[in-house]
């Protein structure tokens, strides 16, 4: 990755560089891209549709609820509803997972692919050291004809290798997702106490950075894919708390204070 150093030039004019959210951005997306993964992009704007029934979310699951989804007035956002069409839904949210961006790739393409989708993300929620109302995310889905949990689990290795080194000690363990079966949740050891338990891990001494899984059959089949030839795989990638067990920063909202002697020490 190349960035600008900060200094003065022969002008006297000064140069900045990348905030650390794109750098780490970019670092993951790198990492994905050598391993052939093609970058695909959505709206921040979605419907109810590609964010939660396209992706097998029950009517009742808690994520709708206004306690985690910003809904939005469909009347404001006419013009978006026109192109969309009201056959997918009338229901107009900013979505809450870049996990929008599945069905509508797969609607589509003809399998098999491999992409990634970074972008930004919003949930209504409180916030504190770990949580903000928007942070990004990068989303990964592969499918193919011979993709099995083996492919998920060497996959999110190398990323995390490429990003934190060899000896960078990771927790894999069982997670619910509506849109994966199974579903799993990766946590790095934290970067403030070194798994010994503080605040900024609520003394678990692991960080949750990204949920993963098998993609959902209901999933594949609602995007016209046939789940008995295809398989795949998906996961969420928190890029706010990459940065934060990368850079050390003890405190997500420290990344959107637009403070820029924060900024301008990576």
């Amino acid at each position: 990755m190349e960035t600008q150093a900060t200094g003065a030039d022969d002008s006297g004019q000064t140069s900045g560089h990348l905030h650390p959210i794109t750098q780490v951005t970019r670092d993951v997306v790198r990492a994905f891209t050598e391993l052939g993964f093609e970058v695909a992009d959505g709206p921040e704007v979605e419907t109810e549709y590609y964010n939660f029934d396209a992706l097998n979310v029950p009517k009742d699951h808690p994520a709708r609820d206004m306690q985690d989804t910003f809904w939005l007035d469909p009347k404001t956002v006419s013009a978006y509803l026109e192109n969309e069409g009201p056959s997918q839904s009338d229901s107009v949210i900013l979505r809450t997972h870049t996990s929008a961006v599945q069905p509508r790739y797969m609607l589509e393409h003809e399998p098999p692919f491999r992409i990634v989708i970074p972008g930004k993300v919003f949930r209504y929620e409180a916030t504190d050291t770990t949580h903000e109302t928007q942070f990004f995310q990068i989303e990964g889905l592969a499918v193919d004809t011979d993709i099995t949990l083996a492919s998920l689990k060497g996959t999110l290795a190398t990323l995390i290798r490429k990003l934190f080194g060899s000896d960078a000690e990771i927790h894999l363990r069982p997670g619910y997702f509506p849109f994966v079966e199974p579903g799993v949740e990766i946590d790095v050891q934290c970067f403030r106490c070194g798994g010994d338990g503080c605040p900024s891990c609520k003394g678990s001494g692991w960080i949750e950075i990204l949920g993963a899984g098998m993609v959902h059959p209901n999933v594949l089949a609602n995007a016209g894919i046939d789940p008995r030839k295809y398989r795949g795989f998906a996961f969420g990638v928190g890029i706010d708390r990459l940065v934060m067990l990368r850079y050390g920063v003890d405190d997500i909202r420290r990344l959107y204070t637009g403070d820029l002697r924060m900024v301008n020490q990576f």
